[in-house]
C-alpha cells in the first residue's frame, strides 16, 4: 500500500508528465513530427498552466474552504485529538542539532497547546513514522517528540505511533495502540489541504472523528479576478 500510494503520487507529478511528453516529441520529431508538435505543444502548455500560481493555488483553495477554520468545539465530549505527522523536516536534517527542523505545517503541532489548555485531560495521539522512499534516522513521532518538549508539552501524555508511512497506515496503526478505542469522538488534526483525504480515510477505517482544520494557505476567499462580473 505504501509503495502504490507513492507511485500514485509520483504519477500524477505534473513536472513529470511535462518531461514524458517533452522527450517524447523530440524522440517522434523525425518519425511522427505532427504528434511531436502536438507533445511539445502540450509540454509547454502544462507548464506555463502549473507554473501560474493562479492555477494550483485555486486548487488549494477548493481543498482548504472544505473545512473552514473550526469553531469551538466542547473538548471535554472527546476521547482526543489524534494529530497527522508532516509538519517536521526529514530526519537527516536533524542530524548535529538540538533546533527542532520544521516546516509549514507546523501549526498541526502548536496547535496542541492550546487545545491541551482547554482539557488538560484531553489524550493526544501522534502518527507518523517516515514516509520518504528511503527514510532513515529519527522517527517522524520521535521529531515530534523532542518539538512538543520544547513547547512544554508534557510527552508523557501523549501517545506516539511511529511506524505509519502514509495516511492509511496512521489511521490503521493508531487504532492499534493501548487505551485508543476509535469508535469513541475524536478530534483530526491535520493541514486543511489534506483534511478531505485524511477524514475519508480515517472514517473509512472505522474512526470517528470531527475535523479540525489548520494550517491555512490559500486563503478562504475567491480573488476578486476570479469572481464573476
Amino acid at each position: 500500500m505504501f509503495l502504490i500510494s507513492k507511485l500514485v503520487a509520483l504519477a500524477t507529478t505534473p513536472m513529470l508528465w511535462v518531461l514524458l511528453m517533452l522527450c517524447l516529441g523530440c524522440a517522434l520529431m523525425r518519425r511522427r513530427p505532427v504528434l511531436a508538435r502536438r507533445l511539445i505543444l502540450a509540454s509547454t502548455a502544462t507548464l506555463l498552466l502549473g507554473g501560474w500560481a493562479a492555477a494550483p493555488e485555486a486548487l488549494l483553495r477548493h481543498l482548504e474552504r472544505q473545512y473552514p477554520d473550526p469553531p469551538p468545539l466542547p473538548l471535554d465530549h472527546y476521547a482526543g485529538v489524534v494529530v497527522l505527522g508532516g509538519a517536521t523536516e526529514s530526519a537527516y536534517r536533524w542530524e548535529g542539532t538540538l533546533e527542532p527542523q520544521m516546516n509549514a505545517g507546523v501549526e498541526r503541532l502548536t496547535t496542541v497547546l492550546p487545545l491541551l489548555r482547554q482539557a488538560p485531560r484531553l489524550q493526544v495521539v501522534f502518527t507518523g513514522g517516515e514516509g520518504e522512499y528511503f527514510g532513515a534516522g529519527l522517527s517522524e513521532a520521535e521529531r515530534a517528540r523532542r518539538f512538543f518538549a520544547q513547547l512544554g508539552v508534557d510527552t508523557e501524555r501523549v501517545l506516539f505511533e511511529s511506524a505509519s508511512r502514509n495516511t492509511y497506515e496512521n489511521a490503521v496503526f493508531s487504532a492499534r495502540l493501548a487505551g485508543v478505542n476509535p469508535q469513541r469522538p475524536w478530534i483530526l488534526l491535520t493541514s486543511a489541504a489534506h483534511m478531505p483525504r485524511s477524514l475519508a480515510v480515517f472514517r473509512k477505517q472505522g474512526w470517528n472523528v470531527t475535523p479540525y482544520a489548520v494550517d491555512f494557505n490559500a486563503g478562504l476567499s475567491t480573488p476578486s479576478w476570479a469572481k464573476n462580473r
